[in-house]
């Protein structure tokens, strides 16, 4: 079964310096019937000004994934890390029993990104950060796991039952992914247009897919996605 998620059916906020379409409900948009998928509570697709961003503010007991697809994300947090991040790092963030971190862009450039709250199998663990370079060779044309619960293949470590995979794709290129019985997957397309088992989606359109043991990506433009397979 694939249910598509319409980009222009999300939720928007702009804010001036913050332009943010929410795939699920967030702060004042609220749609019941879209709450989250599973564990997946949030994706936020930000575009921030220049010189612009958040302050300091606190998360707890959710795993909080960035991804940044264009210009550079100043992060700070109450674990004493200081980062950059642009695309091609991916950063895993566990806010557990409590953490706070500012995000800013400190350039002259827009800065778009996604960000990603998973609710974790357990309350009030140990806040922590981890961040991984991925190049654009392992992305090319297959998917490239960005994040795991046992952090295989080299990817960070979640402490949820979530794995997140990403692909860089070219016209007429395909990928594949199995999806075992029980689980359902959350597709992300963050540019590009392409198909899922047949059905065209494109840029900013999300997809969930349960009951196919099997889900086929096929582009038809240059494309990224995200794809998430969750308990």
């Amino acid at each position: 079964m694939i249910t598509i998620r319409p980009a222009n059916k999300r939720g928007h906020a702009n804010h001036g310096w913050l332009d943010s379409w929410h795939t699920f409900s967030f702060a004042n948009y609220y749609d019941p019937k879209f709450m989250g998928y599973r564990s997946l509570r949030v994706i936020n697709d930000d575009r921030i000004a220049p010189r612009m961003g958040f302050g300091t503010h606190p998360h707890e007991d959710m795993e909080i994934v960035t991804w940044v697809l264009s210009g550079e994300l100043e992060h700070k947090d109450s674990t004493g890390t200081t980062a950059t991040l642009y695309p091609g790092i991916v950063q895993r963030m566990s806010a557990g029993s409590g953490i706070a971190h500012s995000e800013y862009n400190k350039s002259g450039n827009p800065l778009h990104l996604l960000q990603i709250w998973i609710e974790p199998l357990k309350n009030g663990t140990t806040p922590a950060y981890a961040e991984r370079p991925i190049s654009k060779e392992a992305r090319a044309n297959k998917l490239a796991l960005l994040v795991s619960p046992d952090g295989r293949d080299g990817s960070l470590t979640i402490g949820a039952d979530v794995t997140l995979a990403t692909a860089l794709l070219s016209p007429g290129a395909t990928v594949t992914h199995a999806l075992k019985a029980g689980r359902g997957a959350w597709i992300q397309v963050a540019s590009g247009k392409l198909t899922v088992n047949g059905k065209a989606i494109e840029t900013g359109d999300g997809v969930i897919v349960e009951d196919e043991k099997e889900i086929t990506l096929t582009a038809s433009a240059d494309s990224e996605v995200l794809l998430f397979d969750l308990a």
